[in-house]
């Protein structure tokens, strides 16, 4: 087909893909006529004098336009130009206001000078010291990023992410690529091993190659991790490796031979267990048998806390000062937990697991015990607050984690200073996390778990607390009386029966009707139940839809997380400013936004899960202030994609929190995912009120199904044998 060629000014950006580069900009080819261009494209800006080449198209709506498959783009010269270049937000620090004062005192030599006498710009009247040096910092970035964008462009690696390359290698981004293309998906958070993949093929890389393929291994282990594995069986790994490097049984010597490299290198470790073999990273396999270790030598060294067990057991057995009298489950417990090094307290909503741990803490205060409460979001930390009267804090800063080395400075060396340390919603607690608690225990203390067994098991890898029940090396307290005033909440009564594979009632004889089920059969009619649910429910009864949530088993599908936001997002917060609005990887986010943490940002000590609502929205600047809890954090524009909306949120990413208000949206599209603790969960986060908006078979489908995912974890064995790998 014959090639076409336009020449011009960059008039106007009107879409911008920043993940795949996509852009529908408009050209000014001369003083009259100008043409809308569709293509692909690392960098463009407005003002930019832009040479073509493509093929003129006809689109159904929008008529005539040009569909270019090359742009070679030369900074303008005009001042007309310039001022658009400097203003279209390209150099954090300039914007309209600023790129009319410079190009005023500059003219045509604004660029040159911006390049080459930057400190010039401190005549221009109103930017001061610091604007200059962001500018300065602005433009050498940008020239960077640039370069890194044209090298990238026929990589299959998403414009989007050149700035994040660049954070992360700055000046030496292009060598470090081609030294080892593999290393941007454990150096780079969201560039995944497809792309890294594609980088190395195009560098020239061959399909069959050691590198590749022990990349491909190592990828493998470690993405089993987000399904909770800690390993992966021999056979698995390598017909998976085939499958995701696009190889036949042909290579499978190459794949043993890699495994062999591999495992020479110390990169991997080999466990048997029942006549099959199993692979780990090195980092997996020593947690989970630190975890082990550690909890074995607690229990063998000597206790040296003394109780009076004979007065403890008459006090328990009486009404306390705030008129509660403990069960026998109750009372039990708190003996356990006196008599052993390791005790895990489990059990449903309602049987006293808070009462429980009340007590505790005044015989441990009465007996001059030191102790300490910790949990592992900030929002379960507050609830234990709450709960207990006491300071609790989040396992992050217990274990004092330091950005500096990225570790925990409590360890062995430099253990904990308590004799009783306690941790809620211990479901949630990790292999990592728990071998960190571990390492900073001394040997004369004792931990305490407190979770409930029925929920998700913890979002990262390993099973810890099923692992521990099971093993029967760990003493454990099981409560399952329900106390006789939460026997009144539809929400605890629900949660019980939903354990018990029972479907949930919405009215029984109740004070408190705190549950309600909207049965309905077509995903799509979700979005009127949450507009009357939100602007009309909620008025009435007083609600701030900031205290209400949605939950949803998936993120995609028509009633997924990601659909409900946007929704959710034109009902309670639309468009009032265009200035106070930003689009970054096709989702507009505004001020006053609620907006979730996706990913551990220690610089920042933001948890993965963590949320917030967005205060202030800097286009000059290129950055977002958001307001968690009591403090407030600043992001640059190319962080955002770390965050996401969260007027609604997956069930999982919802565990270990608590919300006034849950709604939670249940359909057949969702039945991959479907499960009773994934129901049971998501029932058992909301404080005050919940509502099961979905059809009901798929809720009859999930409540059915108690078999959880089996994870690969062997830290049962690890506890009960003396199984090692090697």
């Amino acid at each position: 087909m014959t090639q076409s060629e336009i020449n011009g000014i960059l008039e106007k950006i009107v879409f911008q893909s920043p993940e795949t580069g996509f852009s529908v900009f408009v050209v000014k080819v001369n003083s009259k006529e100008s043409v809308t261009v569709r293509g692909t494209f690392p960098s463009l800006h407005q003002g930019e004098h832009v040479n073509l080449r493509g093929r003129w198209v006809k689109h159904p709506k929008f008529g005539q336009q040009f569909e270019a498959s090359e742009c070679i783009s030369k900074l303008p010269s005009s001042v007309q130009g310039i001022k658009k270049y400097l203003a279209s937000g390209l150099i954090k620090g300039i914007g309209p206001k600023f790129a009319e004062r410079i190009v005023e005192v500059f003219g045509e030599n604004t660029l040159e000078i911006i390049d080459n006498n930057p400190e010039r710009l401190h005549s221009v009247g109103g930017i001061g010291e610091k604007r200059v040096s962001l500018i300065i910092q602005a433009w050498k970035e940008q020239k960077e990023i640039s370069r890194v964008m044209v090298f990238l462009q026929d990589k299959d690696i998403s414009t989007g992410f050149a700035a994040k390359i660049f954070k992360t290698y700055g000046q030496e981004s292009i060598a470090k690529i081609q030294e080892n293309p593999y290393r941007l998906v454990e150096d780079i958070w969201g560039v995944g091993f497809k792309s890294a993949d594609s980088v190395a093929l195009k560098l020239g890389f061959e399909i069959n190659s050691l590198f590749r393929i022990k990349a491909g291994i190592l990828f493998f282990l470690s993405e089993a991790s987000t399904d909770g594995h800690l390993y992966g069986e021999l056979e698995s790994i390598r017909n998976n490796t085939l499958k995701l490097l696009g190889l036949d049984d042909s290579s499978l010597a190459l794949i043993k031979r890699a495994l062999h490299d591999l495992f020479e290198e110390q990169k991997i470790k080999l466990l048997t267990f029942q006549d099959k073999h199993y692979l780990s990273l090195p980092k997996y396999y020593f947690s989970e048998k630190g975890v082990a270790n550690k909890i074995l030598r607690l229990k063998d060294h000597k206790d040296e806390l003394k109780f009076d067990f004979e007065a403890i057991y008459k006090t328990l057995q009486k009404k306390d000062s705030r008129r509660i009298l403990l069960n026998e489950d109750q009372q039990k417990g708190i003996l356990t937990c006196l008599q052993n090094k390791v005790t895990i307290i489990t059990g449903g909503p309602g049987t006293g697991k808070t009462t429980l741990l009340k007590k505790l803490l005044d015989v441990l205060e009465e007996t001059k015990v030191r102790f300490a409460l910790a949990a592992p979001t900030g929002r379960a930390a507050k609830r234990m607050f709450e709960g207990t009267g006491r300071n609790a804090q989040t396992l992050h800063r217990l274990l004092e984690f330091s950005p500096t080395i990225m570790d925990f400075t409590k360890n062995e060396q430099n253990a904990l200073d308590v004799d009783y340390l306690i941790v809620d919603e211990a479901s949630m607690i990790d292999v990592f996390l728990m071998h960190a608690i571990l390492r900073a225990m001394p040997f004369r203390g004792r931990l305490l778990l407190i979770g409930d067994i029925d929920q998700l098991p913890s979002v990262g890898a390993g099973n810890i607390l099923g692992d521990l029940i099971s093993s029967g090396v760990v003493e454990v307290a099981f409560l399952k009386q329900i106390f006789r005033q939460a026997q009144d909440s539809l929400i605890i009564v629900n949660a019980h029966k939903i354990n018990n594979g029972e479907f949930p009632i919405s009215r029984e004889d109740s004070s408190r009707r705190d549950f309600k089920y909207l049965e309905e059969d077509i995903p799509e009619n979700i979005f009127g139940h949450l507009k009357k649910i939100y602007t009309v429910d909620f008025p009435r009864k007083g609600i701030d839809p900031k205290e209400a949530i949605v939950l949803c088993p998936m993120n995609r599908g028509v009633a997924g997380t990601n659909r409900i936001n946007q929704e959710l997002q034109m009902i309670l917060n639309p468009q009032k400013d265009p200035d106070k609005e930003i689009m970054r990887f096709g989702q507009a986010y505004r001020v006053n936004d609620r907006v979730m943490q996706i990913r551990n940002n220690y610089d920042k000590f933001i948890f993965n899960g963590d949320i917030g609502f967005i205060e202030d929205i800097n286009k000059i600047d290129q950055e977002i202030k958001i307001c968690f809890g009591e403090r407030t954090l600043t992001y640059d524009f190319s962080e955002l994609n770390e965050l996401v909306l969260s007027y609604a949120i997956s069930i999982h990413k919802s565990q270990g929190s608590e919300f006034k208000v849950v709604i939670v949206s249940i359909f057949m599209q969702h039945f991959i995912m479907l499960r009773r603790n994934l129901i049971y969960t998501a029932l058992t986060r909301a404080k005050e009120f919940c509502y099961f908006v979905g059809e009901a078979r798929a809720i009859a489908m999930g409540i059915k199904n108690d078999k959880d995912i089996e994870r690969n974890t062997f830290l049962n064995e690890f506890l009960t044998t003396d199984l090692e790998a090697r």
